[in-house]
């Protein structure tokens, strides 16, 4: 069988392809528990800097889930409730990766794509991408952790229109409401990703992984505590720190090692 998860390194970047592109790659139960798995193996990869998510060819970033194996595998309550704590799983790994990650967006991002897809730190789509939550189609209702994956970028209104209408919504529509960073054209999304992550990759890697850190954290209702405050100036300690200030001031490039 072709392998549903694909991973590819260049340098500090790893692209992580969805593949099942006969199915708009869509993710059968499994594939949810290897991409969860793979990507919690490279957070813990301190050599890396960046991640790029995408789909198979040009058609989809991700349908979601693979319907064709709900018979079997989500035909009840507790069977859906197993499938899920799966799904959410995979979408709260990709959030917490210590790296950067970006989702590289053609075609449609509709359903746990689009769990997927918001889960990551950024999302840059081609022009001709769409974006939707059709699941009224099916009778079915997301969980609240899959829930909050897409509406930590939009209002609730903006959530409920996708939910309740089952809209497919533009790519022009989807950065109008929060949904992603920015378009490009078709054929330059691939580029694009690819100098995102290099630009992710020039900077500090001990300060994006605490800026990832301290943005999750501020979503938190709880009131911070002095260690978080303190955590703030922790990277000051740092021989990145002294390297990237030195280099500013003797107008040279700086080198980080993440230490």
């Amino acid at each position: 069988m072709t392998d549903p998860i694909l991973v590819q390194r260049d340098g500090e970047t790893v692209t992580i392809t969805l593949n099942n592109p006969d199915k708009r790659n869509a993710l059968t139960k499994p594939a949810w528990q290897q991409l969860g798995d793979v990507i919690e193996e490279l957070s813990a990869d301190d050599t890396l800097r960046c991640l790029i998510l995408r789909g198979a060819g040009d058609e989809a970033f991700a349908a979601g889930a693979d319907i064709s194996e709900f018979p079997e595998q989500r035909s009840s309550a507790a069977q859906a409730k197993a499938y899920g704590e799966v799904v959410t799983r995979t979408v709260q790994v990709i959030e917490e990766c210590q790296h950067p990650t970006i989702a590289m967006i053609k075609g449609a991002c509709t359903g746990g794509g689009l769990e997927i897809a918001c889960a990551c730190d950024m999302r840059i789509a081609g022009e001709s991408a769409r974006f939707g939550v059709p699941i009224n189609r099916l009778g079915h209702t997301l969980a609240y952790p899959e829930l909050d994956a897409i509406l930590r970028l939009v209002s609730p209104a903006v959530m409920l229109e996708l939910l309740l209408e089952g809209r497919v919504i533009d790519a022009a529509h989807a950065l109008r409401v929060g949904l992603i960073n920015r378009i490009v054209e078709d054929w330059e999304v691939e580029e694009e990703a690819r100098l995102c992550a290099e630009r992710i990759s020039k900077g500090a890697p001990l300060a994006a992984r605490l800026h990832k850190k301290m943005v999750r954290r501020l979503k938190q209702p709880q009131p911070l505590s002095h260690e978080e405050l303190d955590e703030a100036f922790s990277t000051c300690d740092s021989e990145d720190y002294q390297n990237g200030f030195k280099a500013f001031m003797d107008k040279t490039k700086p080198v980080f090692k993440a230490r």
